[in-house]
């Protein structure tokens, strides 16, 4: 009597959406073997170079969120970081084949950027202080995060040509910067060379031959200077937009070894003023285009540089700082789970969202560092979303990504893992209909390849049918209920560019202690109903699921 209460009241806590359509739908995991491995800490948020003065379409979105002003000490900072543990933060972005390291090389005083026509994005060289630098890695230590670092690739450089640069890559400033980095003990995770700076590049490119000597020469520097440390970062690169030919002479010239994460960036659905923004979000044709990316750069890696690994190096949906009321909103979500989807399917390691702090797509708002905030609350009271999908894609999704079949429509995308840190599997949903309620049964591929195989063999026996019949919801039969975990997300009010996430019904705030609050589940029995709103995100963990592969 009182689940089916808990149910009803779960249930009816939904907003009020006049589905017209209600379709049922099966959905089918592989847990027998992973098709692919990513990363434990596979989310990754990038700190950006862009002073206050960065604007664009009439909008100056970046505040004081630059990796040189940001407040540091602000602790909702520290507490969102602390809340994955261990976040992955990639430093770089577009100006940083223009940062200056404040270093014994540095012949020149160490200024901040400021506008300058002519000017790679229209501003001058910047510099980082070290007791900046000082200052962001204390920042790192205490909040466990796990870091990248972009390097300037162009120092030393000059413009051959409109857009391409030639000439040697001066390496003094990154090798002293580097060296002052491992003298101060700090610990790097990984060096990235260069930004968007690949085949035709964005305001500037290097060859892929000059890119590849380059990063020869500077594994050499980091192994010098690594060579009495513990630590052994890894080399990153090249950081820009795909290009097939680039990259694969990149990967030839530089040769085995060098490079071990083959980086580039995605921003599929164009400039950030394009009112046609949420209506590419929810086109599920559209969302799945760049998915030939994923596949022509794994394929690229395979026959080229086997060695390395894919990662997605920047990513925020819309270039130009992101959509106004659409990046840092609900509707958002579906473009960016889509995203972590679909990458974890072709391999990818890491993904690296723009940003943590700054832009319109900060998972946290520029001037409060709130994790996106609805302006008219006060903080205390303030509810926030795309952080939170971050964390429970984080906290749920395990390192194994396990093949799914569907029947349903296009507008129900279905990604499934292992658990992370756990038996069973999780399995992601998201519904782009707006009119379209789905009841979905889920079932495990090896129970029906069991089914096949008895055909086949005639075999009938009680033993086999009885796996038979719980294969999909755990290994032996028991007396014990079974329940199935569930995650609904939607927008409150049905307003999909609402800055409040709505988990099981309950809108999410801080707490009053101003902490990331629980995102806590819903159990229900395994064997119920699975339903799926319009216009919702659900993550499904079946911890029965039986999938030796998860084991």
């Amino acid at each position: 009597m009182g689940f089916s209460f808990s149910l009803l009241l779960f249930l009816a806590s939904f907003p009020v959406i006049l589905a017209q359509e209600v379709a049922h739908a099966t959905i089918s995991i592989d847990g027998t073997a992973t098709v692919a491995v990513i990363d434990d800490n596979f989310v990754c948020a990038t700190l950006d170079w862009w002073p206050h003065d960065k604007c664009n379409y009439n909008q100056c979105p970046w505040g004081y969120s630059s990796v040189t002003n940001m407040d540091l000490s602000h602790p909702l900072l520290s507490k969102a970081i602390q809340a994955f543990r261990n976040l992955r933060i990639r430093i770089g972005g577009s100006l940083q084949d223009q940062v200056l390291y404040d270093v014994e090389s540095l012949k020149a005083p160490c200024q901040p950027f400021r506008k300058m026509k002519g000017g790679l994005f229209g501003f001058s060289k910047g510099c980082l202080h070290m007791n900046r630098w000082d200052e962001l890695n204390h920042l790192f230590s205490r909040t466990g995060a796990i870091v990248t670092f972009g390097l300037n690739a162009l120092y030393g450089r000059h413009q051959i040509r409109k857009g391409v640069w030639g000439g040697a890559w001066d390496s003094s400033n990154a090798r002293d910067f580097i060296n002052y980095t491992v003298s101060k003990g700090y610990k790097i995770d990984s060096w990235e060379y260069g930004n968007e700076l690949s085949g035709s590049g964005v305001s500037a490119s290097v060859s892929a031959e000059l890119y590849g000597k380059d990063l020869i020469n500077l594994k050499d520097i980091v192994n010098n200077l690594y060579k009495n440390s513990d630590l052994k970062p890894a080399l990153v690169a090249p950081g820009g937009f795909f290009d097939k030919q680039w990259y694969a002479k990149l990967l030839k010239v530089s040769g085995s070894g060098i490079v071990n994460y083959v980086t580039h960036h995605i921003y599929n659905l164009g400039a950030g003023m394009d009112p046609n923004l949420v209506k590419k979000i929810l086109d599920p044709h559209y969302l799945s285009k760049v998915s030939e990316t994923f596949s022509n750069l794994s394929q690229t890696i395979q026959q080229n540089g086997p060695w390395a690994s894919a990662w997605v190096g920047e990513s925020g949906g819309a270039y130009n700082s992101g959509g106004r009321h659409v990046s840092d909103t609900f509707v958002n979500s579906f473009w960016y789970l889509d995203q972590l989807g679909m990458a974890s399917r072709y391999n990818t390691k890491v993904y690296c969202r723009q940003t943590l702090v700054g832009g319109n797509y900060g998972l946290l708002n520029t001037t409060t560092l709130v994790p996106n905030p609805d302006y008219y609350r006060q903080v205390h009271k303030t509810p926030f979303t795309l952080l939170e999908y971050a964390l429970l894609w984080h906290r749920l999704m395990g390192k194994g990504v396990l093949a799914v079949g569907s029947n349903a429509l296009p507008f129900l995308r279905s990604y499934a893992h292992c658990s992370k840190g756990r038996a069973g599997i999780t399995l992601l949903l998201i519904n782009l209909s707006n009119q379209t309620d789905f009841i979905i049964s889920v079932q495990n591929s090896m129970d029906m390849r069991l089914t096949v195989e008895e055909n086949i063999s005639r075999e009938n026996s009680f033993v086999r049918g009885l796996k038979r019949s719980v294969s999909w919801v755990g290994s032996r039969a028991s007396d014990e209920p079974l329940y199935r975990e569930e995650y609904h997300l939607t927008a409150k009010d049905g307003n999909l560019r609402s800055q409040t996430m709505v988990l099981n019904g309950i809108p999410l705030k801080l707490t009053e202690d101003e902490n990331i609050p629980n995102l806590d589940p819903v159990r229900l029995d395994v064997s119920s109903p699975l339903y799926i709103n319009p216009l919702s995100i659900s993550f499904i963990v079946f911890p029965n699921f039986d999938a030796p592969t998860c084991a």
